[in-house]
């Protein structure tokens, strides 16, 4: 009993810790550039990586910013229009 207790707890830690090296945030760092239209420069910074949902964003709302630590302000709901 003692042996499966053991290798029961054995196992949920190694299940625990594969599953979160597997959810590390996913973050892209931009460089940084001069915007042409003011002349100014932007400083480099971290965003969430680009992928097909909305949901994981840093600026959703019920997120935040890990780098940051600003909480999200947009709603995932929100059409989005590109010009």
């Amino acid at each position: 009993m003692k042996k499966l207790t053991i290798f029961a707890t054995v196992l949920f830690l190694l299940v625990t810790a594969f599953y979160f090296s597997n959810s590390a945030e996913a973050a892209t760092r931009t460089n940084g550039y001069y915007k042409p239209s003011t002349g100014r420069y932007v400083q480099p910074y971290y965003r969430s990586s680009q992928n097909s949902t909305r949901w994981d964003n840093y600026s959703t709302k019920g997120n935040y910013n890990p780098f940051t630590g600003k909480k999200g302000y947009t709603s995932p709901y929100k059409s989005y229009r590109f010009r």
